[in-house]
């Protein structure tokens, strides 16, 4: 589910669809973001959807969460705040992502706790 919106949101962000320019310019940031962040967004959804390269996966849900989390912010600090609850709607779904994945998903751990 968190894949198919990424990849939504990356499509529209490169096809600089009018209600993501709007957004966009709404926050104060500049519209040359919009690919940048289409293209992180279907990367990401790429690399949590594929079944090897766990380090790319752990490197993905971190951009995800600063992704979300700088969302959250941009709209508080827009005095925009009732608007954080899709954004954070979307961080749970990463975090829950993230921590239910299967273990052939996951990096070992450095130091095995006995």
């Amino acid at each position: 589910m968190l894949a198919v919106v990424l990849v939504a949101t990356g499509f529209m962000d490169l096809l600089g669809k009018p209600e993501m320019a709007e957004a966009m310019e709404g926050l104060g940031y500049p519209l040359y973001l919009m690919p940048l962040l289409g293209v992180a967004k279907l990367l990401g959804a790429m690399a949590i959807v594929a079944p090897a390269y766990p380090r790319l996966k752990e490197w993905a849900y971190a951009g995800i969460v600063f992704d979300l989390v700088g969302a959250m912010y941009s709209q508080i600090r827009m005095n925009e705040a009732e608007q954080i609850i899709a954004p954070m709607l979307l961080l749970l779904l990463a975090l829950g992502s993230w921590y239910l994945r299967p273990p052939s998903r996951k990096l070992p751990d450095l130091i095995p706790i006995k």
